[in-house]
């Protein structure tokens, strides 16, 4: 890739969103926007109180993602954001249509592990389960990559942006 991208980082809760995302954005010399500061209060409150958020509570939220990602096109950026369904990554391709997916993928056991030692994050490990539920992996027609999180950050976001240059020109 020659034109700085638009990535977007995604993943179930406890995949390291927020610790990758700011690593692979300085890689690539972009700036980083974390995806949780685009939630609206009452979803905030919602997933700390352990309830899953509905489509009607993220549609706001992917609008305000998408809306960043397209400033961004052309100069590029990475944000982070679950996109956990194919119909969420379709909304933000429409706000964005260059955008690109790094999918953070992981063995269950060891996500739940690191989010048990997480802190100050609201999002409690009760709702991986449905996470996982909702998950529509990457389908071969989306622009993106998947990336193991085993390893070190340094390790998952040196796979991520080899992942990246492999990856064709995208449409803006």
């Amino acid at each position: 890739m020659n034109t700085p991208p638009v990535v977007v980082v995604m993943g179930v809760a406890g995949t390291g969103k927020t610790t990758i995302g700011p690593l692979l954005a300085a890689r690539l010399g972009v700036p980083y926007a974390e995806g949780d500061d685009f939630h609206p209060p009452a979803n905030i409150a919602k997933m700390s109180a352990g309830t899953p958020l509905t489509d009607e509570d993220r549609l706001p939220w992917l609008d305000a993602i998408g809306a960043w990602a397209h400033g961004r096109a052309g100069l590029g950026g990475v944000v982070s954001c679950s996109a956990l369904k194919r119909s969420y990554r379709d909304r933000l391709r429409a706000a964005a249509p260059g955008v690109v997916f790094v999918h953070l993928t992981g063995d269950r056991a060891l996500i739940e592990d690191r989010m048990s030692h997480r802190q100050g994050h609201f999002m409690p490990t009760a709702l991986l389960d449905s996470q996982f539920a909702t998950l529509q992996p990457l389908a071969a027609d989306e622009a993106g990559v998947g990336v193991d999180v085993a390893g070190s950050p340094e390790e998952i976001t040196e796979r991520a942006a080899h992942a990246l240059r492999d990856l064709p020109e995208p449409v803006q």
